[in-house]
C-alpha cells in the first residue's frame, strides 16, 4: 500500500499538513483547534496539549533549570548569551517531552510549543507582569526577543521547539481591567513603540506562533482583530505560523468587551479573524457556530492546517527528527545550572557603591543577613517557573562564600508585606531581632523587595493578596519593609541593600544612607550564590537597567493612559532616580577614538566604532551602548534611542575596538499616521557605558562620546 502524502518527507510541511487534515472528519478537524487537542488514532495522531511555558526555563512541569526572570536576563544586555540560554531551555524541553511521551504522559505543560517570550513593552513600572518582559525599550526588546526565539527554535530542518511572541498587542496593564479594557493608542505610538518587537520576531526570527492579548486595541479585541491579525500580521509582515488566543480570552468578547452577543458569535469573530488555536473552551462551540452559519468548513480547515503544519515542523510525524534522541539526563544538568549561575551574575546591577564593595571575606567576622527576601526561594524563582532541584537563597549564597570563621547572623526583620509575621503578635514583631543582628555585625546585607506573590499576573501565584491584581499601587516598598530599612540604617552599620524585585522600586532614604545598593531582580535558582560572589569581589558587576527607575509614580501619566508621552527614558520629562542603561562596576573604563562617517545615504546602514579600555585594576565585563538622536525631525521623536549594544570582557589595562552596524531603521521617524520613513538631515550618535543623560553622568562620573553625521 502506498504511503499517505502526509508521511512523504519529500513534500513541504504545509503540503503534508493539508493532506492530513483532508483525511479528518469535520469533528476531528474541530477537535484540533483547542489547546487540549484530541487524538485521531486511525491517522496516528496522538493527544497533544499545546500549552507550555518557557519564560526563563521549562515551567510548571516539575524539575528544570531555573534561570533569572526575563527582566533579569534583559539586564545582561547580552543577546548572544540569551540565545545560548534559550537553546538550553529548548534542550530541556525536548528532554522532558521525549521522556513524557515514552511514558504516555501528554498532560498540560508537557509539550514542545512554548508560549514564550513576552515582548510587551514595560511602559509603566506599576504593571505586575513587567518582569516577564525585556524592559521598556523597543530596540532592546527586539534584539533580545529575536535571540530568544532563535535559541528556542534552532536552525535545522525541524523546529527544536516552537516559540510564541506574546501578548499581541499593546498590552501592559492594568491587570484587573484586561478582560474588558480598551487600550487606545495613536498610530504613531503603535508603530513606534508597541509593534516593533513583534515585527522583528516575525520577520527576523520566523517565530512560529503569536498569542493575542486579552484587551481590545483601539476598539477591536486582540484575538478577533482584523487590523492586528490580518492587515498587519499576515498581510503586512507575511506571518506564516499560527495564532493562539490568550487563555479564556475569547469568552471576553461577549462577557467583558461586549463586542459580540453570544458565545458562537465570539467563536466566529476569533476564527474568521485568524485565531487558529483556542486556549480555553470556546472552540468547543465550533460546530455549533458552523451550524448557525457563522463560519464555514474552510475556516476550520485553514486553522487546522496551520496547526498541523507546526506539528509537522516539530517532527511529530517523522522518525528521523534529530531532537527525538535528546535524553532526559540533559534536563537540570550541572552544565545547565552553571549557565544559570552565569546568567545571574551577568544580571546583577550595582546601583550604588560608596567604596564598601567588594568586601574582603578574610576581614569580616560577623555579617548580618536580614530581610523577608534573605531566605526566600520564591524571590529567586519568580512566576512562570519550573521546580529547581536546589535553591541557593541570598543567605545560603553568603554562607557558602564566607570563611568558616565568619558568623552569619540571620533575621527576617519583617513580613514581605503584612505588618507582622505571627498572627497573634504585635506589629513589627520581627524588627528588634533584626536590629540586634545588625548591631553585632561588621556589615549588613538587607534583602528587601517583592516576589511573585505580590507582583505578577492577575490571579497568578495568589497575587490577589494586595488587591491590585498583581499590579503595584506605587513604587514604594511595603510599609513593613520601610520600617525595617529605617531601623537597620539607624544602627549606623555599613549596609548593602539587595533588592529582589521585577520592577523599579523607590527606596527613599536608602539611596542616600545605604553604603551599596544592588538590583538582583528574581535571579533564578542559584541567584543567591551569584550575589554573594559579587559582593565578595569574585567578579565585577556589569548588568544594566532595562527599565527606568523613577522617583515616584506622581511624575507618571495615569496607568491606563497608553500614550508614550512622559514615559520611559525616551520621552520622560523629569530626571530618573536610576536611568535606563545604568549600572556601576568595580573598575573604570575609558572611551576614545569614536569613528563615524560624516554622511550616509538615505536607507543605508552606518558603521561606527569606538575604543574601550579597562583603566582600573579589576577584570570586568562592560556594556557598550550606542544611542542616536534625530536633530532635524519634522515630528515628535525620542530624546534619543538605543541603537546598538555589546557586552564585552576586558582584563585590567586591556583595550578593544568595538564596531557597531547602526541599522538604517534607527534613523527613521514614524509620522502621525504610523508610517515609517527616513528624513534627510543631521543626527548625533553617543557611545559609552550609559545613556547620555545628566543623571547617568553624575552617578557614573562619565560622559558618553558624541559624533554627528548627515543622512542625504
Amino acid at each position: 500500500m502506498d504511503k499517505p502524502k502526509y508521511l512523504d518527507k519529500s513534500l513541504s510541511f504545509k503540503e503534508r499538513a493539508a493532506d492530513l487534515v483532508s483525511k479528518m472528519t469535520l469533528e476531528e478537524k474541530a477537535s484540533q483547534l483547542r489547546y487540549d487537542a484530541q487524538p485521531v488514532e486511525r491517522l496516528g495522531i496522538p493527544r497533544y496539549n499545546w500549552w507550555n511555558e518557557a519564560l526563563h526555563g521549562v515551567a510548571r512541569a516539575g524539575v528544570a533549570t531555573v534561570f533569572p526572570q526575563a527582566i533579569g536576563m534583559a539586564a545582561m544586555f547580552d543577546d548572544e548569551f540569551l540565545e545560548k540560554i534559550a537553546d538550553v531551555i529548548a534542550t530541556e524541553g525536548r528532554a522532558k517531552y521525549n521522556e513524557s511521551a515514552k511514558k504516555g504522559d501528554r498532560d498540560i505543560y508537557k509539550g514542545i510549543t512554548f508560549w514564550s517570550p513576552n515582548v510587551n513593552i514595560f511602559r509603566d513600572p506599576r504593571w505586575g507582569r513587567g518582569h516577564e518582559t525585556y524592559g521598556e525599550d523597543p530596540y532592546l526588546t527586539s534584539r533580545l526577543g529575536v535571540a530568544f526565539v532563535k535559541g528556542l527554535q534552532g536552525d535545522g530542518k525541524y523546529l527544536k521547539t516552537a516559540a510564541c511572541a506574546k501578548h499581541y498587542a499593546v498590552h501592559s496593564g492594568p491587570e484587573d481591567d484586561r478582560h474588558f479594557f480598551d487600550a487606545i493608542v495613536s498610530q504613531k505610538d503603535l508603530y513606534e513603540t508597541y509593534l516593533p518587537a513583534f515585527e522583528a520576531l516575525v520577520k527576523e526570527a520566523k517565530v512560529e506562533s503569536i498569542m493575542g492579548a486579552y484587551n481590545r486595541t483601539n476598539g477591536e479585541p486582540c484575538n478577533g482583530s482584523k487590523t492586528l491579525l490580518k492587515d498587519i500580521l499576515r498581510d503586512g509582515w507575511g506571518f506564516d505560523g499560527h495564532v493562539v488566543s490568550d487563555c479564556w480570552a475569547i469568552k471576553d468578547f461577549h462577557e467583558g468587551h461586549g463586542v459580540t452577543k453570544t458565545p458562537t458569535e465570539s467563536v466566529a469573530l476569533a476564527l474568521k479573524s485568524g485565531c487558529d488555536l483556542n486556549c480555553g473552551n470556546m472552540y468547543l462551540l465550533i460546530l455549533l457556530a458552523l451550524k448557525e452559519g457563522l463560519i464555514t468548513e474552510e475556516d476550520i480547515d485553514r486553522a487546522a492546517i496551520r496547526l498541523m503544519t507546526t506539528r509537522m515542523k516539530l517532527g511529530m510525524f517523522d522518525d528521523d527528527c534529530e531532537f527525538d534522541n535528546i535524553p532526559y539526563e540533559l534536563n537540570d544538568s550541572a552544565e545547565h545550572n552553571k549557565i544559570s549561575l552565569e546568567a545571574a551574575k551577568k544580571s546583577m546591577v550595582l546601583l550604588k557603591n560608596d567604596g564598601l564593595l567588594p568586601l574582603d571575606s578574610k576581614k569580616i567576622k560577623n555579617v548580618a543577613v536580614i530581610g523577608p527576601n534573605a531566605d526566600s526561594s520564591l524571590a529567586l524563582r519568580a512566576n512562570y517557573s519550573g521546580t529547581p532541584s536546589q535553591n541557593v537563597t541570598i543567605i545560603e549564597g553568603i554562607r557558602k562564600r564566607v570563611s568558616e570563621n565568619t558568623r552569619v547572623w540571620y533575621a527576617m526583620g519583617s513580613h514581605l508585606f503584612l505588618n507582622r509575621d505571627e498572627d497573634l503578635a504585635q506589629p513589627d514583631d520581627r524588627l528588634k531581632e533584626a536590629v540586634s543582628a545588625a548591631e553585632r555585625s561588621d556589615v549588613v546585607v538587607l534583602c528587601l523587595g517583592l516576589d511573585a506573590s505580590v507582583e505578577g499576573e492577575q490571579n497568578d501565584q495568589g497575587t490577589v493578596i494586595l488587591d491590585a491584581g498583581g499590579d503595584k499601587a506605587d513604587l514604594n516598598l511595603p510599609e513593613s519593609q520601610r520600617n525595617l530599612l529605617n531601623a537597620v540604617l539607624a544602627t549606623g552599620k555599613p549596609t548593602i541593600v539587595a533588592l529582589l524585585s521585577g520592577s523599579a522600586l523607590s527606596i527613599g532614604d536608602a539611596a542616600d544612607k545605604a553604603a551599596a545598593i544592588v538590583q538582583c531582580w528574581y535571579p533564578g535558582a542559584i541567584g543567591g550564590l551569584a550575589f554573594a560572589e559579587m559582593i565578595f569581589g569574585d567578579y565585577s558587576p556589569a548588568g544594566r537597567l532595562p527599565v527606568t527607575f523613577y522617583k515616584s509614580t506622581e511624575e507618571l501619566p495615569p496607568f491606563a493612559d497608553y500614550s508614550m508621552e512622559n514615559r520611559t527614558y525616551k520621552f520622560m520629562k523629569g530626571d530618573a532616580l536610576y536611568p535606563f542603561g545604568f549600572g556601576l562596576s568595580y573598575t573604570s573604563f575609558e572611551y576614545s577614538n569614536m569613528v563615524c562617517p560624516q554622511t550616509v545615504n538615505n536607507g543605508e546602514n552606518l558603521s561606527v566604532s569606538v575604543d574601550v579600555q579597562n583603566t582600573g585594576s579589576v577584570d570586568s565585563d562592560e556594556v557598550v551602548q550606542v544611542y542616536i538622536k534625530d536633530m532635524d525631525a519634522s515630528v515628535r521623536v525620542p530624546k534619543y534611542s538605543l541603537c546598538g549594544f555589546k557586552r564585552i570582557h576586558l582584563k585590567s589595562g586591556e583595550k578593544k575596538t568595538v564596531t557597531f552596524e547602526v541599522a538604517s531603521n534607527a534613523m527613521s521617524i514614524v509620522d502621525e499616521a504610523g508610517k515609517r520613513h527616513i528624513e534627510n538631515g543631521e543626527f548625533t550618535l553617543y557611545a559609552g557605558g550609559s545613556q547620555p543623560d545628566k543623571v547617568s553622568e553624575s552617578l557614573s562620573g562619565k560622559k558618553p562620546l558624541e559624533a554627528s553625521f548627515n543622512v542625504k
